[in-house]
């Protein structure tokens, strides 16, 4: 049995107390929070307490159990290896050796990162978005901090925010924009702030992080990762500000800056949902709205030192805004934003180009991971959902388009036709009259032979009843 002193039953006494407290901020005399949970007493009590509880969380955060627990998370992921190549497997391999010598360098201050790698990947709605991205044993470092430091952080983050926390999702988010709605709260505040990850300040993300965690050594290792360099076309580029997106340590910092905006707009009793930096407002008329976004947007940039788009961001009424890809409707229903449709069929084109040459079951099979992927994350539209059973015909003439072309020449397209049940001088017809590959997709002799019962024995998923299942 282990021995256990009094100072540790005092720490976990500590720890239990802590965790077990309220998510609520912390209210001072007049009714104000402030941007790390409350004010006054209560909330210097918490910090104080948290820095005591976290002298020696370096140690936790490396210790076997939790590397062991930050590799599978890491391995799980996937993702690209770093700017030494290596990727997980050979981490693995490589901790096996040299596992000891990781925690004591660790410990000890002697690690160093290394640079990350830059990649840029196309967003949706055009441009492109720069990634960051880690070795495989920073990976590792970083989500071993992680999870050390999310016990501590989550539990007092705001119940408004979504994103990157356990237990919550843009799911929860949708349904509470739209309970706000119902409301009557119908003029969305859209803050949209510009190149989020890229601007967030160190010292003061530093300056915050102090109050709350006492090992100097961890607060002077996330430091070290925060201005390692970037590394694009073999040229290190050294950052003064951001944390890069890909990095497992992003999403709590994230959270942990805008934690201050979550109190703010919650002192003001506002109504709000935010995930990561997408953050919508919810109030009753446009004027209210238009208040509402230009204090709120001096107190992004005086106090957070971030910047808003102002572009992008603007009071608008609810159904003409997308929200986590959704749209929500004046009374509260949810469809699909058309964006996130456009998104969808860009990456069918992209499956069904009739130049890949790869077999048809192989296009179905990826198909199917396309649609089952966006089914489940749009299975809360409750309308328009005739736009949806549209998109699964297109799909369907998209797949008899290319299995039409993968015939090639017009006698094999005939006998593709026989094949299908389809007569001999419907097929001849169809293969000499018709004028080009989508115009035959559509013939409706290939429509009635390559019906929805065909494509289902074929294995081809339905996009609308994967997402009213």
């Amino acid at each position: 049995m282990r021995k256990v002193s009094g100072q540790q039953k005092n720490q976990e006494y500590k720890q239990q107390r802590l965790f077990s407290s309220t998510n609520e901020p912390t209210t001072t005399s007049n009714g104000g929070t402030d941007g790390c949970g409350g004010t006054g007493v209560g909330l210097a009590s918490r910090l104080e307490q948290q820095r005591t509880l976290t002298e020696t969380i370096l140690e936790r955060a490396v210790a076997y159990d939790n590397l062991n627990s930050a590799y599978r998370k890491v391995a799980a992921n996937h993702g690209s290896s770093g700017v030494d190549g290596m990727g997980v497997d050979p981490l693995r391999l490589w901790l096996g050796e040299n596992i000891s010598e990781l925690q004591s360098s660790i410990l000890q201050e002697q690690y160093r990162p290394a640079a990350v790698r830059k990649v840029g990947i196309p967003k949706p709605n055009g441009g492109t978005r720069m990634l960051g991205i880690p070795t495989v044993k920073d990976r590792l470092i970083q989500q071993a901090i992680h999870q050390q430091l999310n016990r501590y952080y989550d539990p007092h983050f705001s119940e408004h925010s979504y994103g990157f926390r356990p237990g919550r999702s843009a799911h929860q988010a949708i349904l509470q924009a739209s309970r706000y709605i119902a409301e009557g709260k119908e003029w969305v505040v859209d803050v949209d702030l510009e190149k989020f990850f890229d601007q967030i300040n160190h010292d003061r993300l530093m300056q915050r992080l102090s109050k709350g965690i006492g090992d100097k050594r961890l607060l002077r290792l996330i430091n070290t990762y925060l201005k390692s360099g970037i590394m694009d076309n073999g040229l290190v580029e050294q950052r003064t500000a951001g944390t890069p997106q890909g990095s497992p340590l992003s999403p709590l910092l994230s959270n942990i800056v805008l934690d201050e905006l979550d109190k703010e707009l919650e002192s003001r009793g506002l109504s709000f949902c935010r995930y990561a930096d997408d953050c919508n407002i919810f109030v009753g008329s446009m004027k209210a709205g238009e208040r509402v976004l230009a204090s709120i947007t001096v107190f992004i940039e005086k106090r957070l030192k971030l910047k808003v788009n102002r572009e992008k961001s603007g009071v608008r009424r609810c159904s003409d805004v997308k929200f986590l890809g959704y749209t929500l409707l004046r009374d509260g229903k949810i469809r699909v934003a058309d964006k996130s449709i456009d998104h969808l069929k860009a990456k069918v084109r992209k499956l069904t180009q009739r130049n890949r040459g790869v077999r048809f079951e192989r296009i179905i099979r990826e198909l199917n991971a396309v649609i089952v992927g966006w089914a489940g994350y749009f299975r809360l539209a409750n309308c328009w959902l005739s736009t949806i059973r549209d998109i699964d015909g297109w799909i369907r003439r998209k797949l008899r388009c290319y299995r039409l072309k993968q015939s090639g020449r017009k006698y094999s397209t005939y006998k593709l036709l026989r094949s299908l049940g389809i007569s001999e001088n419907t097929s001849w017809n169809v293969v000499i009259y018709s004028q080009g590959w989508w115009a035959m997709s559509n013939k409706v002799a290939l429509r009635q032979a390559m019906s929805p019962v065909w494509f289902a024995q074929a294995g081809l998923y339905s996009l609308y009843a994967e997402m009213v299942r």
